[in-house]
């Protein structure tokens, strides 16, 4: 059965490369944030510093930065499911070297960094190409309708993980780790498995300064692509209360390492759930002023956040924070690739993972370093009071983004490229 705008989420998920995908993405997100749950804690409790928790976001964040150019051509160039197992590989292979580190007894946090830092990398290599597979799946009316499945399988796994992380860390950080690795290396076979719908036009010019840098260029020349982006890049960037929930579960909640392993999975709750109504109730009206209420609703749960003692005001607050922002990624996930044109749709990627890779990894240590200079509770909710800001800002600046109303009407075109 050909698969169109009108397909059910049942027959979707009755397409085998739709399941080949979802099931890569759900094993490699467990495995990732079962990691970042469990690599985010022991670094604090190592050294109870909050800007180290910073540090890792930054060694995190560096590699995407300084490869984009690089990672976007590759994934333009060749094909995108080897690509992407290439990066799942080094992901598994550094996470083991977390296993290594745990075993030894070691409290060097230096070692963490580096570690960080080689993952980084191989996220550098995997985002790109992996995101820029999405859109071949299916054929390309249905993908808007994939967005959710996609986005949901992601964020379940934000639940799964950081549970499971929660758990095993009070058990053994060295098994922890060693269970994120095989979810990394499981991954690689759904995506070697998957067939294109319709394949990719490949980028097959001579590498030159003027093709790695097309990415960059569309996205400047593309108001809508422009907007997009950096609305989420300077929300989470000042909204990234997430980094910091091994110290507000320390410090300001006083919660053992299984409550703060629930705290953790509170943000995958509110994005799985969200993704589930999306999943029945897309937004398909007035979506760029869709996008910009949420963004405004994400920093005021930042600020709740921030400023709360109570647990469970904490965990509900991390659920709206996280709905929203799920809402922000559907439409985002949605937008991109449907005005890029095919052959670029690996560099966009590959510059939009450095703003994400700066809203989350970057934010993280802005998180750190402002809790070091203001303390917990005004670094968080000094963020979302900015964030709410922003939204109400770039309602002005971008007025094509106020006035999309429909997915239909976006579409590559010349004028865009």
């Amino acid at each position: 059965m050909e698969l169109g705008a009108d397909s059910t989420t049942g027959e979707l998920l009755r397409d085998r490369n739709v399941r080949l995908y979802l099931l890569s993405i759900a094993s490699a997100a467990i495995g990732q944030n079962l990691l970042l749950t469990v690599l985010f804690k022991q670094v604090f409790d190592i050294s109870g510093n909050p800007l180290d928790i910073g540090f890792i976001g930054l060694a995190q964040f560096l590699p995407a930065l300084l490869l984009v150019l690089v990672s976007g051509y590759i994934a333009d160039r060749f094909d995108r499911r080897r690509i992407s197992s290439i990066g799942l590989f080094g992901r598994g292979a550094a996470t083991l070297a977390l296993v290594a580190f745990s075993t030894s007894g070691s409290a060097a946090v230096w070692k963490l960094f580096a570690i960080a830092t080689v993952l980084g990398t191989a996220d550098a290599i995997l985002v790109p190409a992996r995101r820029s597979i999405a859109p071949f799946v299916t054929p390309i009316a249905a993908f808007p309708k994939v967005m959710p499945l996609w986005m949901g399988t992601f964020t379940a796994a934000t639940i799964v993980g950081p549970i499971m992380g929660g758990f095993l860390y009070s058990l053994s950080a060295s098994w922890a780790y060693g269970i994120a690795a095989s979810m990394q290396f499981a991954a690689i076979l759904p995506l070697i498995k998957l067939h294109y719908n319709r394949e990719p036009e490949r980028n097959l010019d001579r590498p030159t300064w003027s093709s790695a840098v097309e990415g960059l260029t569309f996205v400047r020349r593309t108001p809508i692509v422009l907007s997009v982006i950096s609305l989420d890049l300077f929300a989470v960037l000042f909204g990234g209360a997430v980094a910091l929930i091994p110290a507000v579960a320390s410090e300001r909640l006083g919660v053992g390492d299984i409550a703060y392993g629930w705290l953790r999975a509170a943000p995958g709750i509110g994005a799985a759930g969200m993704a589930v109504v999306l999943t029945f109730r897309p937004v398909v009206r007035r979506v760029g002023p869709t996008l910009l209420w949420v963004v405004g609703i994400f920093g005021a749960g930042t600020v709740v956040f921030g400023l709360t003692r109570n647990y469970a005001v904490a965990f509900v607050a991390l659920i709206v924070i996280t709905a929203a922002d799920m809402v922000s990624m559907n439409i985002r996930g949605a937008i991109v690739p449907l005005v890029t044109p095919d052959h670029q749709l690996g560099r966009v990627n590959a510059v939009e993972g450095v703003f994400i890779g700066a809203s989350n990894e970057l934010g993280a240590f802005e998180s750190g370093v402002a809790a070091r200079a203001l303390g917990l509770p005004w670094a968080i909710a000094g963020g979302g009071l900015i964030t709410v800001a922003i939204a109400a800002s770039f309602a002005l600046i971008f007025p094509s983004l106020r006035k999309i109303d429909t997915y239909e009407a976006l579409t590559p075109s010349p004028a865009t490229i």
